[in-house]
């Protein structure tokens, strides 16, 4: 039997209650590695850690707002107390909110700061810490966008901080590489889950349209390239961001 890529491994995943993020901690916990699963509504974080311990292996919930450094340090307590360090941190709790740039609201601005970058920034920094006091090597992936790449109408707010993530990443890379950290990001494109479903309209076939791959991306699509650059295959590759989307930033066509 083939063995595990993550056997022995400790993960922390931010914003992992439903979507990607939980698709990651699954396909993690299924390759062996045991998981810190944050989500802000502690309902919804317990039942998807019920889901992978019943599935797929160890998981231990952390309900809280990822973008505090309380919730922070919870997570890496956690992560010491019950399975003895950190290897792995995957950023990936974000919010989008659209807006005119003319008449984007202050309040949102702020809000989307905070989770989106404030999160992200101070997540990587508390597991690079602890990483290095272990003296031992790890992974960390955080979470950008197309949107980062592309300009794309009412989305000029939550593009900018999906661009800043790869510039973090890129930045960390450097930073982190003599300590035998990597850092790297994904961009995913379109990607079907729970909340691109609720949105209006036909949102799988309007992607479809418009995709040159003719689909839009399974959170398993963007799974499987998370597990990649987390992964010893990737330990050469740092403050890289790779873009999973089926092809459509090659021209960038928007959606109706």
């Amino acid at each position: 039997m083939q063995e595990k890529r993550f056997n022995g491994k400790t993960a922390i995943i931010t914003g992992a209650g439903i979507g990607i993020g939980f698709e990651i901690a699954c396909s993690l916990a299924r390759e062996g590695a045991s998981i810190i699963l944050n989500d802000l509504d502690k309902e919804v974080a317990e039942k998807a850690a019920k889901k992978i311990e019943t599935n797929c292996g160890r998981c231990i919930p952390i309900a809280g707002d990822s973008s505090q450094l309380d919730c922070i340090a919870e997570m890496v307590d956690a992560a010491k107390e019950h399975f003895g360090g950190i290897d792995l941190a995957i950023a990936n709790a974000g919010i989008t909110t659209f807006g005119s740039f003319l008449d984007y609201d202050p309040r949102d601005f702020d809000r989307l700061i905070k989770v989106n970058l404030q999160g992200t920034f101070f997540l990587a920094q508390a597991v690079a810490k602890e990483m290095i006091a272990q003296k031992s090597k790890g992974s960390l992936l955080l979470m950008s966008s197309v949107t980062g790449h592309q300009a794309h109408p009412d989305l000029t707010a939550y593009g900018m901080t999906k661009a800043a993530i790869r510039m973090l990443a890129k930045s960390l890379g450097v930073e982190l590489g003599k300590y035998g950290i990597s850092v790297n990001a994904i961009s995913p494109g379109a990607t079907i889950t729970e909340r691109t479903m609720q949105l209006s309209g036909d949102y799988m076939t309007e992607w479809e349209k418009i995709t040159p791959r003719g689909k839009a991306a399974t959170t398993e699509d963007i799974a499987h390239a998370a597990l990649f650059l987390l992964s010893p295959q990737a330990h050469h590759i740092t403050g890289q961001t790779l873009v999973v989307d089926g092809g459509w930033t090659s021209y960038s066509p928007p959606p109706h």
